[in-house]
């Protein structure tokens, strides 16, 4: 019983890490959507273990000078290479150079000539140092890790921009009641000025009345004067 109670914990580890790395692969559109710095050469931009999330549906032809690119090796494609564009060579094809921040100058057959066939993607978010778990577990563990690491830090990341829409749009509602409100109770006070007139009218009429009488009792004694 024990032993397939952890064979079911086991399987459901399993399926999310394949989920979570499937996930992840889709949306950023490569088969690797992350990569662990393993050099300084863009010190002090990219440290050694950190984690890169890399953007492989970034267009090739959308790349400008500055940004920070994945790519296979020119030479011989044997190594992954991170460094940012420095220039455009040409543009029929279009060929990038690139350059290791830390490095003096450009290395030839490694940081040029990059050409769509060598282009990976563009790097759009670095995570620190979590690629340290490289360095403690081997493969494919230390990966299986990291993408349990970056698929909660997205879970998460998306559930509070949930939290906030659902946020605004509940301010929204509350502002409707708030303004319906205020039309009610200024119905309600148009009403009250209306009874507080009529009152006042009503109020108005005996007085009246006892005026008339008044004026009457005054002709009554002018004319015994008069006899």
């Amino acid at each position: 019983m024990l032993f397939s109670g952890i064979g079911k914990d086991i399987l459901i580890v399993v399926i999310g890490v394949i989920l979570i790395w499937s996930g992840l692969r889709v949306a950023f559109g490569t088969e690797n959507p992350f990569y662990v710095v393993s050099s300084g050469s863009m010190e002090p931009e990219l440290e050694v273990f950190d984690v890169l999330i890399v953007q492989g549906n970034e267009q090739f032809d959308g790349i400008e000078k500055g940004e920070i690119i994945v790519f296979n090796r020119p030479s011989d494609h044997d190594r992954v290479i991170v460094h940012r564009v420095i220039d455009i060579l040409d543009e029929d094809p279009r060929t990038l150079k690139t350059k290791g921040d830390s490095n003096p100058a450009s290395i030839p057959g490694t940081d040029f000539p990059v050409t769509e066939e060598e282009y990976i993607g563009k790097v759009v978010y670095v995570i620190p140092q979590i690629g340290y778990v490289t360095r403690i577990l081997s493969p494919p563990m230390n990966y299986i890790i990291i993408a349990v690491i970056i698929g909660v830090m997205i879970f998460t990341q998306v559930n509070k921009n949930r939290k906030k829409r659902l946020g605004a749009i509940s301010f929204g509602d509350n502002t409707d009641e708030e303004q319906s409100e205020s039309k009610e109770n200024l119905f309600k006070s148009d009403e009250f000025s209306s009874l507080k007139d009529s009152e006042y009218t009503k109020n108005d009429e005996p007085k009246s009345d006892l005026d008339s009488k008044s004026n009457e009792s005054e002709n009554n004694s002018d004319s015994k004067d008069t006899k």
